[in-house]
């Protein structure tokens, strides 16, 4: 008689332990793709492993990062931002113009730039509008808001942001301990602290945080305001390390971030996000579209293609994993 439910407690001990190994597989997913990157570099040239190597390699690194860490914030709340790129290059001519010549103001303007992130998620949850619908249109007032700033290349960065980019630690390059600081911010005040879980939530299931009593604007407004200073810190990051701006610097970082975000394990619904997944994903991308490589004479048509092939990659490895899940 006690046969059968011991036959059914180890089927129920093998079920989750395949789910558990499974769920680690899927976790481990970004640094694999990582390291599959790294030994591709080291075997077309072992020198770029070094610190010289990393820190050219990973030269825009940090603002990529910050940029994916802002559109992991939307989409933890079921949304999507197509602005990020834009809104970085805004930021990044502000830094060499206003930021440069009048600290106060340019402050200022960066500091209303952020509000305005957070007026738009409060505008998208209140008239229920599609986030890329508003995002895309704010892409467009960005950009131009940009060109009016510095209408052609120029301007240059505050000393001190240069400096700070600029900075050289012994052993380990500056871009990594950035991207591991970033990630272990990230992470503690989104994945280990109450509001972190309630943030999270909105996007995972919305209906029963309001049933808790929890404000749905209110998240919708922190999280838009969340990725508006991530936003910010990365135009700034960009400039400190490019010494000038451009209105379309940043063009590019839209499309960067999301596919940050989905490297590293984050999904457009749901609310599920991983800001070291993130990170990591970022620098994978970093990585693949490396300055080095085209000293390493590889055409960039080809860098560009590695990034698109990565996340087929990964996201196919992704799916196959989650069928072992069911």
């Amino acid at each position: 008689m006690t046969a059968a439910p011991a036959e059914t407690g180890l089927k129920g001990s093998s079920e989750r332990g395949r789910l558990a190994r499974a769920r680690l597989l899927r976790g481990l997913l970004p640094a694999m793709s990582l390291v599959l990157v790294l030994l591709a570099i080291a075997w077309l040239n072992p020198r770029a492993i070094s610190y010289f190597g990393f820190s050219l390699m990973l030269n825009l690194a940090i603002p990529i990062a910050l940029a994916t860490i802002a559109q992991m914030f939307v989409i933890a709340g079921n949304e999507l931002d197509l602005s990020i790129g834009t809104f970085v290059g805004f930021v990044g001519c502000v830094t060499a113009t206003w930021l440069k010549d009048a600290p106060l103001v340019g402050a200022l303007i960066l500091l209303g730039s952020i509000c305005v992130y957070a007026l738009l998620g409060a505008l998208i949850y209140l008239r229920n509008l599609p986030s890329i619908v508003v995002t895309l249109g704010m892409s467009f007032a960005w950009q131009g808001l940009a060109i009016l700033i510095l209408p052609k290349p120029g301007g240059k960065a505050p000393d001190w942001l240069l400096s700070l980019m600029a900075f050289k630690p012994p052993f380990i390059p500056f871009p990594i301990i950035a991207a591991l600081l970033i990630a272990a911010v990230v992470h503690f005040g989104l994945m280990r602290t109450s509001y972190g879980v309630i943030l999270r939530g909105s996007g995972g299931n919305a209906a029963a945080l309001s049933r808790a009593g929890w404000s749905l604007l209110k998240t919708k407004v922190v999280l838009f305001a969340l990725a508006g200073l991530f936003g910010v810190l990365s135009g700034m990051a960009l400039i400190g390390i490019t010494t000038s701006a451009d209105a379309n610097i940043g063009n590019g970082y839209t499309l960067l971030a999301i596919a940050g975000v989905i490297l590293g394990g984050g999904e457009f619904v749901g609310g599920r996000v991983s800001p070291i997944g993130a990170v990591i994903g970022a620098l994978t991308l970093a990585l693949a579209a490396s300055p080095l490589l085209t000293f390493m004479h590889i055409p960039p048509d080809w860098q560009v293609a590695a990034n698109g092939a990565i996340l087929i990659i990964v996201l196919a490895a992704r799916v196959l994993i989650s069928r072992r899940e069911r």
